[in-house]
């Protein structure tokens, strides 16, 4: 794997007036860029930009359809080699790499600040997750995936068994908010199930799944396995899906849609965690001290950059104001910086486009009589993405907030008098990916999560007890997606099941000498018989 000629010297950190991390440097960003695939010869080149500064942090090629064919072949020669190893030798590359994250961490904490701009108590959420979702898999990937005893068409004539092949080259097309988590997790299941993995991270953030890649290579995952592209989606996008036997893609519904349609051609399966808008309800009996601490977390994490963050939060009307007032107070102490450390509770947006939606919906709100009741401001002092956490009162269906995806620091809260109330609005959206419900009564909160149209709902926590619940599926309803990662689902996505049966002593048809009648009212006898027998099928 070689990278185009460069046209200049890039910088691996910003320029003097801004934060320095003490980890990254620009040797660490030339060894990284160094495994991006491309064949040889010149690219255009794309800069990728600091949030923090808004200067340039690196350079990496364009790469074309041509060079994604590349990394498909090279990945389908490796998965051969590695779909013979056996779960324990893969596991132990996964374990290792677990470790490496962990040890490690510092590095990687300043890569995923430098290229997405997030604080870094949210940058180790990444760090986090790869850790358990590596372990997770190294240890349950050949439970999910051994050959399993299933009931025959006879009891004891007819032996079944389910079992479940590697589909080849799985393609993943990833997003910048989470560049570490959704680039290396999604593709730790596949690589356990025995497939290779060809990437291709957002643009604005590839070196976070490069330095994945490299520690995975570290950990002693087979060199070639797992491919890196970087370019524009529009123009990669389509040879990725014509390449691969599988896609799995994070985010844009729109994006999804066609990517759904491309795959649904060449009739290859995809998973797709999409949009969202995510409700959160609050009853007056919960407890409102860690209702109020949930709710800053929920939609202010990451910079209201994640997928699974709330948008829109519901409180009951008896303690609707105390809520706010609590709300508002707590949003306002949060620190917001460009720094290294853990000095900061929340950084930058990711880039000037995020930044002006989340302007456009506060403006278009308050043209239309919300009420900004926290925040509401860019903060360019601090860097040229920065923006206060917003809280909006007062918003109607008439405003784009309503019902459009923000993907910023921004809540709009409403009040509501009854539990039937509370779901009809929480399912008031074409979305369904994440929800919270907040209430001392656990049987209640059970209850109202099971009413809500959403792939995950947290009773008394944000959006952490799902996502962190790795043996269990992950995605969305309705307009958030199809498919799921984590658990079972996240990894039987990645593999083709097939069913093998031994038939045993006598035919599932007439055998030779007996008439098709006769046999037919012998059949019909035996199934009669069978229907009173407990636990046959």
């Amino acid at each position: 794997m070689t990278t185009a000629p460069e046209a200049e010297n890039p910088r691996a950190v910003p320029e003097k007036g801004g934060p320095a991390p003490r980890h990254a440097n620009q040797e660490v960003f030339d060894r990284l860029a160094a495994r991006i695939s491309v064949r040889p010869g010149t690219r255009p080149m794309a800069e990728v930009v600091a949030p923090f500064t808004g200067r340039l942090l690196r350079q990496v090629p364009l790469c074309t359809p041509d060079d994604v064919a590349f990394a498909v072949r090279r990945a389908r020669e490796a998965q051969k080699e590695w779909a013979a190893r056996s779960f324990s030798q893969r596991a132990k590359v996964f374990l290792r790499y677990h470790d490496l994250v962990l040890a490690r961490q510092e590095e990687g904490l300043d890569i995923i600040q430098l290229e997405s701009g997030k604080a870094r108590n949210h940058a180790f959420e990444e760090i986090a997750d790869n850790a358990i979702i590596a372990r997770h898999y190294a240890r349950h990937a050949e439970g999910y995936l051994k050959p399993r005893r299933r009931k025959g068409a006879l009891p004891l004539l007819t032996v079944t068994r389910e079992l479940h092949h590697p589909l080849g080259v799985v393609g993943i097309v990833a997003p910048w908010n989470y560049p570490l988590s959704m680039a290396v997790t999604d593709a730790a299941a596949a690589l356990m199930a025995g497939n290779a993995v060809v990437l291709k991270p957002d643009l604005q953030t590839p070196f976070s799944a490069l330095w994945g890649l490299a520690l995975l290579e570290e950990a002693g995952l087979a060199p070639g396995l797992f491919q890196v592209v970087t370019g524009r989606g529009r123009e990669l996008g389509g040879p990725l899906i014509e390449g691969a036997d599988y896609v799995c893609f994070t985010g844009s519904t729109a994006t999804g849609r066609t990517i759904a349609r491309q795959a649904g051609e060449r009739l290859i399966g995809c998973s797709l965690e999409l949009g969202g808008k995510n409700p959160m309800l609050v009853f007056s009996d919960a407890d409102l001290g860690k209702a109020t601490h949930g709710a800053v977390r929920g939609c202010f994490a990451n910079t209201g950059q994640l997928c699974i963050s709330i948008e829109r939060l519901y409180v009951q009307a008896k303690v609707f104001d105390e809520f706010l007032a609590r709300f508002q107070k707590l949003t306002g102490k949060l620190e917001l910086g460009a720094s290294f450390d853990y000095a900061h509770d929340m950084g930058s947006m990711s880039s000037k486009d995020q930044l002006d939606k989340l302007v456009k919906h506060i403006q278009d709100a308050v043209e239309k009589g919300a009420t900004v009741v926290a925040g509401g401001k860019a903060r360019p002092d601090l860097g040229p993405y920065f923006h206060e956490p917003t809280i909006l009162t007062g918003v109607t269906d008439q405003m784009l907030v309503s019902r459009e995806e923000t993907f910023g620091p921004l809540v709009s809260v409403y009040r509501f008098e009854t539990e039937e109330e509370a779901i009809r609005l929480a399912n008031a959206t074409p979305y369904g990916l994440n929800a919270s419900v907040w209430t001392r009564d656990v049987g209640r909160g059970v209850r109202v999560a099971s009413a809500i149209e959403a792939g995950t709902v947290n009773v008394n926590e944000a959006y952490a007890a799902t996502w962190a619940s790795v043996d269990a599926p992950m995605g969305g309803f309705k307009d958030s997606g199809i498919g799921r990662r984590h658990g079972a689902a996240g990894i039987l996505k990645y593999t083709a099941a097939q069913t093998v049966s031994v038939q045993r002593l006598m035919p599932l048809s007439a055998p030779p000498g007996v008439e098709e009648a006769r046999y037919s009212a012998l059949m019909t006898r035996a199934l009669k018989m069978l229907s009173h027998i407990p636990g046959v099928r």
